[in-house]
């Protein structure tokens, strides 16, 4: 059946366009530009209200007539609808539980948990019901029925929820009033509430987003404790592995890089961690390295040495590596991407510097590679990708960082990465405020 869906899905998606405000289980697009654009956007818009807006059970209260006249409208052909109504005809379930098992009983309403069709049928449905009311990227987002509402004022947030409420309830879907809520970003004093049909919204600090932790003060500590809680959670999961003194500590290793690193690391290509935010993730896989060799640091074994025991390089290495490949990845799609859109976004009364600012703070716009030379102890790396901003740092942005010594290899990689572009690289010596280094692209 499984396989029968798949294949009707494909076909589906031949003839139906899906509005770009759409992330979930889209071709191209995933959880990490809805949240990149989100951050962006909180950065730059540092007065901005936004609005988290949840579906009730939106899978099980699909009106299935709503499905159909949604589906024609879309531009299905019938002989597809009549195909997902088969589907659907003398649909029937049961309930098991502890006890045992109830009766068969029928399913009238609603989409097929668990099938490989409903998400983009739910698709389709949220795609016709959101047309009056959606505004473009990164204004409106959706992951299937989680909603981000985004507006610059709090009677802008609250009109835009009633008008998405009204939309949707006519059509026979229920808005969750107990999981919406209501952010404000960097709130000043008297900045009111947001009501839904006379109710008063929740109004939160800080909110959890497609997996990522974002907060009304653009600050990233709690989504860097999160990481660090996950990474714990999937230790824990293959613990009996990683602890097993019969493995081999390379096998471990990569055990822990498949397993637990890229829950630690999920969302972080979208962040500008301090050095304090860093040493905290190094020091939480440090421990489970520890655990995993059977060693504490009462041994006073040395870090490197225990990864170099595991093969695992630093954490903050891959955090910035994963950074720079995501900004590679923004800047080679098709200037109609959100992530360009977002990155070159220009605020109306907002000068350059302050932009400078938003691009240092995300350490995307403008790449920061740290870097600790031997001889000449580089603190810093710092390629400038906006030729219309000034080159001057904020002095807590110079970080003095172990990566990698600057050798041929990497002036050649920078060379060639700069090719075709009129941008320079200089390097920030400690002890000296000129640059030691500038390459200019050819």
């Amino acid at each position: 059946m499984k396989l029968w869906e798949r294949v009707v899905e494909a076909r589906l998606r031949k003839v139906v366009e899906i509005c770009e405000q759409q992330y979930g289980f889209m071709p191209r697009k995933s959880t990490t530009d809805a949240i990149f654009a989100l951050r962006i956007l909180m950065e730059k818009y540092t007065d901005g209200q936004r609005e988290f807006v949840d579906l009730e059970k939106a899978y099980d209260r699909v009106p299935r007539k709503e499905l159909w006249y949604c589906m024609r409208k879309s531009g299905v052909a019938e002989k597809y609808v009549r195909v997902v109504q088969d589907m659907y005809e003398r649909s029937r379930t049961v309930v098991r539980c502890a006890v045992g098992q109830t009766e068969e009983f029928k399913v009238e309403v609603g989409l097929h948990q668990g099938s490989a069709l409903s998400p983009f049928l739910f698709a389709i449905v949220m795609n016709q019901l959101s047309e009056e009311v959606r505004q473009e990227s990164p204004w409106t987002m959706m992951f299937v029925d989680d909603i981000v509402i985004c507006s610059e004022s709090r009677e802008q947030v609250e009109e835009n929820l009633e008008r998405w409420r009204f939309a949707l309830e006519r059509r026979g879907m229920k808005v969750s009033c107990s999981k919406t809520e209501y952010m404000c970003v960097n709130e000043r004093e008297g900045s009111g509430t947001v009501r839904l049909q006379g109710e008063e919204v929740k109004k939160v600090q800080d909110f959890k987003y497609l997996g990522s932790t974002v907060q009304s003060n653009v600050e990233c500590g709690k989504e860097v404790k999160k990481r660090v809680q996950a990474g714990w959670n999937g230790w824990r999961k293959v613990s009996g592995v990683l602890c097993d003194r019969k493995i081999s500590a390379r096998i471990n290793g990569k055990v822990y890089r498949t397993v637990v690193r890229p829950a630690m690391l999920y969302g972080l290509e979208t962040v500008s961690l301090r050095k304090r935010q860093e040493s905290e993730l190094e020091v939480a896989e440090l421990k489970m390295l520890r655990f995993s060799l059977g060693v504490t640091r009462l041994d006073r074994i040395r870090n490197e040495y225990i990864r170099g025991t595991a093969h695992v390089g630093r954490l903050g290495d891959k955090v910035r590596e994963t950074r720079l490949r995501w900004f590679g990845h923004v800047q080679r799609r098709e200037s109609e991407y959100i992530g360009r859109r977002m990155l070159d976004m220009e605020l109306p009364g907002r000068a350059k510097e302050e932009d400078m600012d938003d691009a240092i703070t995300t350490s995307l716009h403008l790449a920061l590679i740290y870097l600790d030379n031997k001889d000449t102890y580089v603190q810093m790396l710092f390629i400038d990708f906006s030729s219309a901003f000034s080159t001057i740092i904020p002095q807590h942005q110079i970080e003095k960082l172990s990566l990698l010594g600057l050798n041929t290899s990497l002036c050649n990689w920078i060379l060639d990465f700069l090719t075709g572009r009129s941008q320079s690289v200089q390097i920030v010596n400690r002890s000296s405020s000129t640059s030691t280094l500038s390459i200019e692209a050819p």
